[in-house]
Order: C-alpha cells, then structure tokens, then sequence
C-alpha cells in the first residue's frame, strides 16, 4: 500500500518501518522538537517514542506547563507520539508528560532534544541545529584519507569544567565553549598533541558523575553554551588542525525521574528483567540491545555527533560491562545467554552494526574501545569475526606501568616483566596508551605522587616513564594536568593548578612532555609502523639487575631509526654500554640530563660512534654515561 503523502518532517510509514529495523540511522532528524512551517504557521513538531503510555502530551513554558493544553496523537505501530503546536519558539522549555497504564503523569526530557536548560532545571530546549557553519571542509577531506595506524595520535584528555576557570564568576566560572576551543588550541599546539578527547559532553544532571551519567544524549550540555557554541569549538579546532574525540556513554544511563528510566511507564529504554537491566555497583540501567528501537537509538546518536557535529572520533565508555552479562554481579544476580555462558550476543551483534555503520559511512572517523578484558578481535574486522573498533584502550599496558613506576627502585628488578609483558600482546589489537583520569582520582594519587622516593626522585621517575610510554608501541592519550605534574589528584570541582608552572620542577616536566610529544609527531619511527612487529624491536629486555631498558624502534624506509635506553633507578651508570645492529654514528636527539628537564647539564658529546665491540648479543656497540633515571633517545 502507498504511504500517504506527508510533509519531510512528519513521521510516515517508512520512518516505523526502518526505526522497527534498526536502520532508520538519522531517526533524530524527525524525532524530538523541530522549528517547521505549517502551512502559515510557524512552531514546533514534536515525535517522541512511548509504545507503553495510555496517553502523551507536550508541557512547557508556551503553555504554562498545561498537560491538557496539547495532547499529541499516537502513530503506530510503533506507539510515536507526535504533534505540532504553533507558535513555539527556539529556547522554549518543554518536557513530555506521560500518562502511564497504571494512572500516574510522570514528566520527561526528550530523548531526543539537542539543548537542555540548565543544571538543576531539567526540561528541554527547543533548538534548530539545522543553521549550523563549518569551514572546515580542508580537515574533513584530509580525514577521509587519513590512516590511524600509519599516523602520529596523542590525545588530551580534558574535563572543560576544570580545565581552567573563570575566578570569581557565577556557576563556578566554567570556560564556554568558544573560549575554552581558543584557550585549549595555543596549549594544545604549544605542546603537541594530535587530538583532544573531551569529557562528559552530552547532558548530564550530576556535575560529579562527570558527564558518565548521560540525560541528553542528543544534546551538547548547557554548562559551556548552546549547541552553536560546540559546534563553534569543533570547527575551531579543526581549522586549527586538532581532532576532536567525545567520551560516549552507551553502557548505561542514570534512573533520574526526567531522564530514560521507565521512560513510559515501563522498561523502555532498559532491559525489564532487573537482572540484565541494573548495574548493582554503579545503580544505573543497561541499555535492551535486543531492541530494534535501542539499538537504533544508539546508532543514529554516534552519526549524529559525527556527520551533524564533525566530530572525529567516538571513544566508546565501559565496553566490558555492555559485552559480559555478569559483570559486576553476583551468582543469582546476572542470567546467561542461549548457550549459557556470560556473553550478552545482542550486545556483540550491537557494537558489531554500530561500527560498521559508523566508520562505513565516515572513512577516517574513529571508535575507539574502553575495554578492560582479554576479549578478543575488539579492534578485528567484523567479517573475521572481530566488533570492528578502530582503536583499544590498553588497560593491561596501563595496570602493569603504574604499578611497576610505584615501585621503590630496589625492588624494580624483581617485577622487571612488568615493563616487557605489554609487548608479548603489543599487536593482538590496534592500542592506545592510555593514562587516563581514571588513573588520578579516588585516591589514586596523581601521576607525580604515584612516584616514589622524594624530591627530585619523583620527577625523574615520572620523566623516565613518560619517555618509556612515548617510545612504546601504540597511540598516547594522557590526562590534562599530568603533563606539568599536578600535584593533587583531579576533582571536576574546580580548575587545574596551573600555578604550579611558576615553579622550576613542573616547568621542566612540561618541557619534557612537550618534546616528547614535537619528537613522536616529527620522527616517523615512532609511529609509521605501529601496528607491525617490525616497528618495535627490544636490543635489552633482560637488563633485570639493573632495571634498564634499551629497544629501537624503526621507520619503514630504515632510515632515521630511534634507540631508547631508559634507566629506573637512581644509580649511574658511567659505564654503561648499549649494542647496536649497525657500524653507524648514533646521534643524541633526546636527553633527559639536559637542563631544561631538570639535569645536571653535564656536557656530553651529541654523536657516538659504534665499535666492533660485542654487547647485547649485537656485534657493535657504543658507551653512553647513563644518569640517574636518564633517558637517552638516539637517531641512525
């Protein structure tokens, strides 16, 4: 039977057919609250999906919150309420009250908003994103064409709220958004990273749950602006040649009365039997993967921060508790599959459609996996079975490092495997280094204060690790804040102490993180081959009495290779000697003695010349005077 004619944004047939498939992937084009014109009229269309209420109705500030005042009209067959009100204008606040079977009114956000009022208001905000400039067209045809594992990628990860703040202004002084992108970019290039990953982006009610516990996920929180304003920064960025990577939270969402929690009375969004549907530890509600509708609206809103906000990568939030049915739960508190074992398959079939639509429709785009489990083929194709992620946060690399630079020197030697093992798995999956924010809260100290000994012990401890994790194989991602050693654990509660820089020490960490950073951009080695053994070859992995490591790492071309020697413990080693494959001049490029980093400055020469001498089993070698904690990086 024909569909009957309908205007482009009114919900028809079609829009049900594919919305009940799964595959209506820009569904928020015609859900939520949209600017229309209705013959002469201009106002508002409201959808909202609500299969389980006896009745809907639009409430908001154009009608004094009336639940009477515009009821909206039940479509089938999938139970879309719709409605169009005249004279609703952009920034009106509007909420769906509910009617549910059992006779209560509860009153909703829309799933679908794109603004929200501000925290601790709740209702949504008519916008029209339709209007939206970008010049940024340079960077979305370069990214088309670009190859993240042939390419450099180091990450800030950044809270807004807490970056910098505003002193001594209302709601705690955040940064916008504009003047955040300004703010962020001088530091950003200044100190060379590649890309910035962003926080609690989507809205969210709680300023401590750190933008994890998401009520809007269509919309870019108010706390730093409207949706225009995040655009804005997106495309400054980009014009400033930074990609732009969004924390995204589709493993469970809050039980906040407004937000998708019983969204009409019922499990709606969330799996009905507690057992699949709660999270025991975080009190949360998991996403029903085996609905259609679910799963589509999780689809659509990754497209949607992509294709409508340009942004160029997803790093996708707790992806081990979406794929293990028990996870975090007690016998009696999970229920097996099919098979009976812990393998949620809607989920895996769920992340499997996700990022083949995703990447498929956005070559150059990213999904990037936070998973903390030894499943296998995170990053593999889906043709070969894999969930077809582009990049895994390397949990285990990041377990081992800590731990291992928590250390006191002495007992180094007996956990040397620590630092080796992560190279074991280097290539089992496409990784990211990660030291995240996870890494410095909850009494987890700061990245300084994991370090031990006092003094200048700590800084050359942390200069030695920041140096392993640059020479390591695998992309970088560290947390603002840990590149100048902050000295307090990060609270989301106020601003980084950026007063610190005042003093010698955290200057010249953040000289060395700074030149770590220009050098693994600059240096081909460091990362044109990051995803093949031939990258990456140890000269000493054995060094365990003397808690030293030396390994190279090669470009594709053999030219311009890097030689690491990293030394953790605070003994010199005036003799040290390092093979070497090749009778060539090796040349100081890198050295953590320097004064700007905090060395002694001692004069050492800048090449050295490899003897017919044997020594880690290669055939030359040359001596290099070794300080406490020293690293020292040379180019053949």
């Amino acid at each position: 039977m024909a569909e009957k004619k309908i205007k482009p944004y009114e919900i028809g047939e079609l829009d049900h057919y594919l919305l009940g498939q799964g595959t209506h992937y820009e569904i928020y084009k015609k859900m939520g609250a949209h600017l229309v014109k209705k013959g002469k009229k201009s106002g508002v269309y409201f959808a909202v999906w609500a299969p389980h209420a006896r009745s809907v109705s639009v409430v908001g500030s154009f009608n004094d919150w009336d639940m009477e005042a515009n009821p909206m009209k039940r479509e089938e067959p999938l139970g879309i309420y719709t409605c169009f009100i005249p004279d609703v204008k952009e920034l009106d606040l509007y909420k769906y009250c509910i009617e549910t079977y059992s006779g209560e009114h509860v009153f909703k956000a829309d799933p679908y908003a794109n603004y929200a009022e501000l925290r601790p208001g709740t209702a949504s905000r008519v916008v029209d994103i339709t209007g939206l400039e970008w010049t940024d067209a340079e960077w979305l045809k370069k990214r088309a064409d670009w190859d993240h594992t042939k390419s450099p990628m180091s990450v800030y990860e950044v809270h807004i709220g807490s970056w910098r703040r505003h002193p001594g202004t209302e709601d705690t002084g955040f940064y916008n958004y504009r003047e955040f992108a300004k703010e962020v970019t001088k530091y950003i290039k200044n100190m060379g990273y590649t890309h910035v990953e962003l926080m609690g982006i989507a809205e969210h009610p709680f300023d401590g749950s750190w933008g994890y516990q998401v009520t809007g996920y269509f919309a870019p929180t108010s706390r730093y602006g409207t949706p225009e304003d995040f655009a804005w920064m997106v495309n400054y960025f980009h014009r400033n040649k930074i990609g732009v990577i969004l924390d995204w939270v589709p493993a469970h969402f809050p039980r906040d009365s407004h937000g998708l929690a019983n969204f009409d009375g019922t499990p709606t969004y969330e799996y009905a039997d507690p057992r699949k549907g709660e999270h025991p530890d975080w009190g949360t509600k998991i996403f029903d993967f085996g609905k259609n509708e679910v799963r589509n609206f999780l689809i659509s809103n990754a497209l949607y921060w992509i294709e409508q906000f340009h942004i160029d990568g997803l790093r996708v939030d707790a992806v081990a508790s979406i794929l293990y049915l028990d996870y975090g739960k007690k016998d009696g508190e999970w229920v097996a599959n099919k098979y009976g074992d812990n393998k949620n398959l809607e989920a895996i079939d769920f992340f499997k459609h996700l990022n083949s639509v995703v990447l498929g429709r956005n070559p150059g785009a990213l999904m990037i996996a936070e998973e903390s489990t030894a499943w296998p083929q995170v990053t593999g194709k889906v043709e070969d079975g894999g969930l077809g992620f582009s990049l895994k946060w390397n949990m285990g690399w990041m377990h081992d490092f800590t731990e291992y630079m928590k250390l006191d020197p002495y007992f180094r030697k007996d956990n040397h495997y620590m630092m080796t093992f992560a190279m074991s798995y280097a290539y089992s999956e496409n990784y990211i280094l990660v030291l995240s924010h996870d890494e410095v809260v909850h009494l987890k100290c700061s990245m300084l204060n994991k370090m031990p000994g006092l003094g200048f012990d700590k800084y050359a401890n942390l200069k030695a690790g920041y140096a392993f994790m640059m020479g390591h194989s695998g992309k970088k991602l560290l947390f603002m804040g840990q590149e100048f050693a902050q000295l307090r654990e990060w609270s989301e509660e106020r601003e980084l102490d950026w007063y610190l820089l005042k003093e010698e020490p955290h200057i010249q960490i953040q000289n060395w993180v700074r030149d770590l950073l220009h050098l693994y951009k600059r240096k081909k080695a460091l990362y044109e081959m990051d995803q093949s053994w031939e990258g990456f070859e140890w000269i000493n992995a054995d060094d365990t009495y003397r808690s030293i490591y030396s390994f190279m790492r090669h470009s594709k071309d053999k030219k311009r290779n890097l030689l690491f020697v990293c030394n953790f413990t605070p003994m010199a080693r005036d003799d040290y000697r390092v093979g070497v494959p090749r009778k060539k001049q090796y040349k100081l490029i890198l050295n953590s003695d320097d004064v700007k980093y905090g060395g002694t400055g001692e004069e050492r020469p800048v090449v050295y010349k490899a003897e017919k001498k044997e020594c880690d089993g290669r055939p030359y070698s040359f001596a290099y005077k070794l300080p406490p904690y020293g690293v020292a990086v040379f180019e053949f």
